[in-house]
């Protein structure tokens, strides 16, 4: 498993020429870094105004932060195996008729799942930036680059995990699961890139774009 790895194993591990891990779970490891950074800030004593509501605010959200880190986690490993079970599918023999109908069938299965995770992974970096808004507005001041270093990475693993999205979906010939997805990923991006806005202005940091 890669996420047990060391970060020196896991580094090697990405820098390898095989195609697992990839990208879908380097945006999943974006994310569990950006949990872990928003989970810390959370949890600090000191707080934005010093207020008992701060503290209900951050203690509110710290529960559903680790829990998506563990999600994240986990999604790391669960890409890399959706796209070797694309691979597996690939390889699967196509000498008659049945085992043609049997393979497409498969490779079908395999690029959908191998669609459903990075979305998954989109769809939870969302959460980490909606439950980052709060820590932006309620968290201690001096971790101010902390929470931005955190809300940039969420943003960096929804982002990196729609572009995985939109790859597979050109190879998925199924017209409303394509169309729903795509919907999905519209309303994703926009509620991130709202939210990211949202919280670095609360920060008073400058959102860095590639614009």
């Amino acid at each position: 498993m890669f996420a047990s790895k060391t970060v020196q194993d896991l580094l090697d591990a990405f820098s390898s020429p095989t195609p697992t891990p990839g990208g879908g779970s380097a945006a999943a490891l974006a994310g569990a870094v950006s949990a872990s950074l928003l989970a810390m800030v959370a949890a600090m004593p000191k707080t934005k105004h010093g207020t008992p509501e701060d503290r209900a605010a951050l203690d509110g959200v710290h529960p559903s932060i680790m829990a998506l880190r563990g999600q994240m986690v986990g999604l790391i490993d669960r890409d890399a195996a959706s796209y070797d079970g694309v691979v597996a599918a690939y390889r699967l023999p196509k000498g008659t008729d049945e085992e043609k109908a049997a393979r497409k069938s498969a490779i079908a299965a395999a690029m959908r799942h191998a669609t459903d995770v990075p979305l998954e992974t989109a769809r939870a970096a969302t959460s980490l930036i909606t439950h980052g808004c709060v820590v932006a507005d309620h968290g201690n001041p001096n971790a101010a680059s902390d929470a931005g270093v955190a809300l940039q990475l969420a943003m960096t693993a929804a982002s990196g995990a729609l572009m995985n999205v939109e790859t597979n979906l050109s190879g998925l010939a199924d017209a409303d699961y394509v169309n729903a997805v795509r919907s999905d990923v519209r309303a994703l991006q926009l509620q991130g890139a709202k939210g990211l806005a949202g919280a670095f202005a609360a920060l008073g940091l400058q959102l860095t774009t590639n614009n």
